[in-house]
This record gives structure tokens, C-alpha cells and sequence, in this order.
């Protein structure tokens, strides 16, 4: 904990209480604008100023870092003023921990996976395909029902990895400051990190800088949902060290493929992206079940819970020992 605070762990706590409890709630969010949709407009801005459709690749790619530079100092800079704004009252781990749970998506993930699972349950294609559009970046209407709950699946192991784990982590390490740059990061690879055409070299500083982030965390997001298989616990671990290193991401396949080991199901394999593009050939737990539905939703919905949990709980012990 590089801040130094006493009160970071218990802010960190609220933090996750609170956004299990509450999530986004809709009505405060119509009155101001969520963090992320603010670094979202500024990522646009930037996007849109520096990034030239005429410009070479080396002169756009030089821009992309320019720009994430100014993402990153301009997010640390506002956290730390806010930490050492508040810092100064006995009350102000409190609004800390406040600002912190708009940073997590614990509560918001599980709604969007539980409703891809519930659509599914009542056997409406249609609505399954809609829910999971909002959680995937591929194309929904090439997604038959087992491929729909396999997309529903990985996106809850991917996003508990860089949704929930890693603003945490970077919260234990540098507080407030540091989960702000962590979001704002993260934002910026999901808008500019895509290589098309336009986003290639611009998003390139964006991309690289995520899976940098995003390192630490998705092995420790693996570790939790191996450790919270139970029995499952040696065949999670077995899967997620011989298959994550082959997945098209270098941190996705690690939650990816201990959920895949856990639930004894097959992640991955051929997917169809938007404009028809095909990609990502190799299955991740190859041998296990692939005619995924509504229940395997749900039993990866519990493992979740209990990854969440045991998180939760290793701050409180961590807390305590302190």
C-alpha cells in the first residue's frame, strides 16, 4: 500500500460492500455522469483531435502514447487530490471507499450474465442474444443457444479479472490515484485498443499498456476461481496452466481457463466477430462439455460469487493481520 493509509483497507471494503449491495444504480447516474462515461468522453476527444486518418502509422502511434499520457496523469492527478483532500477528515475514508465502488462492476456483472442465463432458461434466443451483445464484442446473431451461454461465460471470467480483480489490486497498491489511471486505462483499451484500421497504431499505447495492468490480476483472478472450486481445485489449476498460455489473450485464457477447468465445460474455440471476421481456433479445456445452457450460467454465477467472496475476505484478513 503505497499511500500509507491505515483506512485504505476498510475503504477498500465498503468499496465492495457497497457495490455488491447497490451496483449502478440508475437513478444517481441519470443526475451525474458515471466516471467511466466521463473518461469515455475524453477518450473520444482525444481520439478524435489527435488521431489522423491521413497521418503514417509511426506519427499516429506516437499520438496514441500522447494520448494515453495525458489519460494517465490527468486520472492519477484527480485521484490524488481527492485522496489528499479527504484524507484530511476522519470521515474521508468513507467518501473514499464511496468514489472506490463506482470503480467496481461486481454487482453489474453478474445482472448482465444472469440475464443472458434467464433468457436462455425461457428458451427466447432473441433476448439471450441481446443480453449477451452487452457484454461481448462479437457478433450475437451468429451465436446459437450453446454458443450464447459460452460467450456469457467467458465475458463473467474475463470481466471478474479486469472488472472486479484488477481495480482492486490496483486500489491495494495505490488507492484511489491508482484505480482511476486503472479504469481509465482499461476504458481506453475497450474504445481504442482494436486493431482496425483506424485504431491499429493510434490504439496501440492503450492495448499494450492494458495487458501490462491487466497482468498480475488475471493470474490472481484464476487463482480465485481455481481455489473456490473445491474438488475442482487440482483440474482448474491443471487447465488454466496448460491452456491459458495458448488463449488469443495473454491474460484473458488465465480466468477463462480456470472457469473452463471448474466447471469441467469448453471455453473459446471459433468465434465470428463483427464484419464477419473468424477467429481464435483454439478451445480452452478442449475435452470438457460444450453444449452449454441456462444451468452451466448459473453454476458459473456461483463460482463468482464465492471468487468475490473469498476476495473480499482475504482484504478483511489482510485488514486484520495489519
Amino acid at each position: 500500500m503505497i499511500l500509507g493509509s491505515l483506512n485504505l483497507l476498510p475503504a477498500l471494503l465498503l468499496a465492495l460492500a457497497l457495490d455488491a449491495a447497490l451496483g449502478d444504480p440508475a437513478w444517481l447516474w441519470q443526475q451525474v455522469r458515471h466516471p467511466v462515461v466521463l473518461a469515455g468522453q475524453a477518450i473520444e476527444r482525444l481520439d478524435r483531435s489527435l488521431n489522423r486518418d491521413e497521418a503514417p502509422d509511426l506519427h499516429r502511434r506516437i499520438a496514441g502514447v500522447a494520448a494515453l499520457s495525458i489519460l494517465l496523469a490527468a486520472s492519477f492527478g484527480i485521484g490524488m487530490i481527492l485522496h489528499l483532500f479527504l484524507v484530511q477528515f476522519a470521515w474521508g475514508w468513507m467518501i473514499e471507499g464511496v468514489l472506490m465502488a463506482t470503480l467496481l462492476a461486481q454487482n453489474s456483472l453478474y445482472h448482465h450474465v444472469e440475464a443472458v442465463g434467464r433468457a436462455l432458461a425461457t428458451g427466447d434466443l432473441y433476448e439471450a442474444r441481446e443480453a449477451v451483445s452487452h457484454i461481448v464484442g462479437r457478433d450475437p446473431e451468429s451465436l446459437d443457444r450453446p454458443a450464447v451461454a459460452r460467450a456469457a461465460i467467458e465475458s463473467l471470467a474475463e470481466n471478474f479479472a479486469d472488472g472486479v480483480v484488477a481495480p482492486l489490486f490496483w486500489g491495494l497498491l495505490l488507492g484511489l490515484p491508482g484505480m482511476m489511471l486503472y479504469k481509465v486505462a482499461n476504458t481506453a483499451d475497450s474504445m481504442i485498443g482494436h486493431r482496425t484500421q483506424r485504431h491499429e497504431a493510434f490504439g496501440w499505447a492503450a492495448a499494450r499498456f492494458d495487458d501490462l495492468l491487466n497482468y498480475l490480476p488475471a493470474r490472481l483472478a484464476g487463482l480465485l476461481i481455481a481455489l473456490v472450486s473445491f474438488s475442482s481445485l487440482r483440474h482448474a489449476i491443471a487447465v488454466m496452466l496448460r491452456d491459458a498460455p495458448r488463449h488469443r489473450s495473454p491474460n484473458a485464457g488465465w480466468p477463462e481457463a480456470a472457469m473452463a477447468g471448474a466447471l469441467e465445460i469448453a471455453l473459446a474455440g471459433p468465434r465470428t466477430y463483427y464484419g464477419g471476421r473468424v477467429g481464435d481456433s483454439h478451445w480452452v479445456n478442449e475435452e470438457g462439455k460444450r453444449e452449454l445452457g441456462p444451468t452451466d450460467i448459473r453454476n458459473a454465477l456461483a463460482l463468482y460469487l464465492r471468487a468475490c467472496l473469498l476476495q473480499a475476505a482475504l482484504v478483511a484478513l489482510l485488514w486484520v493481520l495489519l
